[in-house]
């Protein structure tokens, strides 16, 4: 979908990349996510102390519901795994919230980025099971009777590859849905007041898209860690 303005899609065209900029918006405003999240995380720890300010409260609770609500999934041996996770969630929410933001793009409506984010639960839930159970991991492809393996592995890689599919459409025809019915509304009844409950749901979306990648990724997370029945 075009975008007649995008203000870091004109930046670069006044360095001299304008079409690069043009043909990638997506890797444009993903290196504007991250730099606002180091940027903040940067910010939020400089200055850390027992009585926290109200940007290092706000990270705090942020971080804690996040971290507590993955361990009552996982158990605390789940706990090491989670700076990748909740990096991703909150990668996730940040791109899906740039959307709103007249003159941003949200990363997230481009099926190439929330499928990088995809490939990467996917591997790193194999990780998981090999550092878990090593060798044995490969049972949980084998099934519990040796004489259907034949039928079981191609299931369950066919399962295991769906999952890549599942979480990047998902998110990506979310995004992209809601990116569509805001530019409809805007030429149907004016820039400033049909936007307003769009984004209003907007918000709401954008923070149950990033959660709903969250909790299926400590799943699979999840799974792997478990033994193979």
């Amino acid at each position: 979908m075009e975008h007649p303005y995008l203000f870091f899609v004109k930046l670069f065209e006044l360095l001299g990349f304008g079409h690069f900029a043009h043909e990638n918006p997506h890797i444009i405003y993903s290196w504007v996510v991250m730099a606002i999240l180091i940027i903040l995380g940067l910010i939020g720890t400089k200055s850390l102390s027992l009585i926290p300010n109200k940007l290092q409260n706000v990270l705090e609770l942020a971080v804690s519901g996040l971290e507590e609500f993955m361990v009552d999934i996982t158990g605390d041996e789940g706990r090491w795994f989670f700076p990748l996770i909740g990096t991703i969630f909150l990668y996730i929410f940040v791109c899906n919230i740039m959307g709103l933001i007249p003159g941003f793009y949200p990363a997230t409506a481009n099926l190439n980025t929330t499928l990088s984010c995809a490939i990467v639960v996917f591997i790193f839930t194999h990780v998981i099971g090999a550092k878990y159970h090593g060798v044995k991991y490969i049972k949980h492809f084998l099934g519990p009777i040796w004489w259907m393996i034949p039928i079981i592995m191609p299931i369950e890689m066919i399962g295991h590859c769906a999952r890549v599919l599942s979480l990047s459409f998902r998110l990506f025809g979310n995004l992209m849905g809601h990116e569509l019915v805001l530019t409809i509304l805007f030429f149907l009844a004016g820039a400033f007041f049909a936007p307003l409950p769009i984004m209003v749901l907007g918000i709401l979306v954008a923070l149950i898209q990033a959660f709903i990648f969250y909790m299926l990724s400590i799943m699979y997370f999840t799974e792997a860690m478990e033994e193979s029945h």
